[in-house]
């Protein structure tokens, strides 16, 4: 399935722009919300996107999302829920690639192989397991590789050359870079940071290279376009979403524009950065 992720990279640059990947939990705040948000993402501007599996102890993830997450476990979202809601996305769109973005536990108690089979079945591309890493690759990347599911590396500012090989040994699909030490939505690098760690990444490894953590506002975004092939957004998106909950953490009318609104504008962000940049 990881074609999927292949040919989007392949389409941006003949359009010679970066891409924007977006991140939304599932079940925020509740089930069906999460999957109108997911189904609309496509049209706002989203070329990839991530799809979080909520988790009770989120050791990567910053206050906004561990609050996400735990709303859509209130609202009794599974992780064989978010492999049904990633059917229902397939029934409408076969083209946009789907990553699941979460942690192994999970994935272990609802057991690798079935896991992997119907997370195949269900039309999903990539993973992103936060909490594995290469020297466990024999429990769940090698598998997802065989099956034919792209396993996406995160590196990080203290990822050193000594370390990137083996980090990058058995990445697919992309590398996501990391900018930030820290966890999600805490503060943001600087834009010649950023510059200076692409160029590194790229020393080290042809895939595609998309940035994230900390990117809040379409300039942000924009400014990640212009050196990395695609700008990760999640904690705005689940701020926007957040902001117009209700008391209860109930969602609205409202909800599902807040999120694709966002989403539009960063997507705006993107494309005219690339455009700049080329001028």
């Amino acid at each position: 399935m990881s074609w999927r992720i292949e040919r989007r990279f392949q389409a941006l640059k003949s359009e010679g722009r970066s891409g924007l990947v977006t991140f939304t939990m599932m079940g925020d705040p509740d089930i069906e919300t999460s999957f109108e948000i997911l189904r609309g993402l496509p049209a706002a501007g989203a070329d990839i996107i991530e799809i979080g599996s909520p988790f009770t102890d989120p050791m990567a993830d910053g206050p906004v999302i561990q609050v996400a997450g735990q709303r859509a476990l209130k609202a009794g979202i599974t992780l064989e829920k978010t492999i049904g809601l990633v059917r229902r996305f397939r029934e409408e769109d076969g083209e946009t690639p789907l990553i699941l973005m979460g942690y192994y536990n999970p994935i272990y108690i609802y057991g690798v192989e079935r896991f992997l089979r119907d997370a195949l079945d269900a039309g999903l591309d990539g993973l992103i397991i936060v909490d594995l890493p290469p020297e466990e690759d024999s429990e769940l990347c090698l598998p997802a590789l065989e099956a034919g599911l792209a396993f996406i590396r995160l590196t990080a500012p203290t990822t050193d050359d000594a370390r990137l090989p083996r980090v990058l040994e058995n990445s697919s699909g992309f590398v996501y870079y990391i900018s930030i030490t820290g966890i999600t939505g805490a503060g943001a690098a600087s834009a010649g940071s950023i510059d200076e760690s692409v160029a590194r990444l790229r020393r080290h490894t042809d895939l595609p290279i998309a940035v994230g953590f900390g990117i809040k506002t379409p300039q942000q975004a924009g400014d990640v376009a212009r050196v990395a092939d695609a700008a990760v957004v999640g904690s705005a998106i689940i701020s926007a979403i957040e902001n117009t909950l209700d008391d209860s953490g109930a969602g609205s009318p409202q909800t599902v524009d807040a999120a694709l609104s966002l989403v539009r504008d960063l997507s705006a962000g993107v494309r005219q950065s690339k455009r700049e940049a080329a001028t």
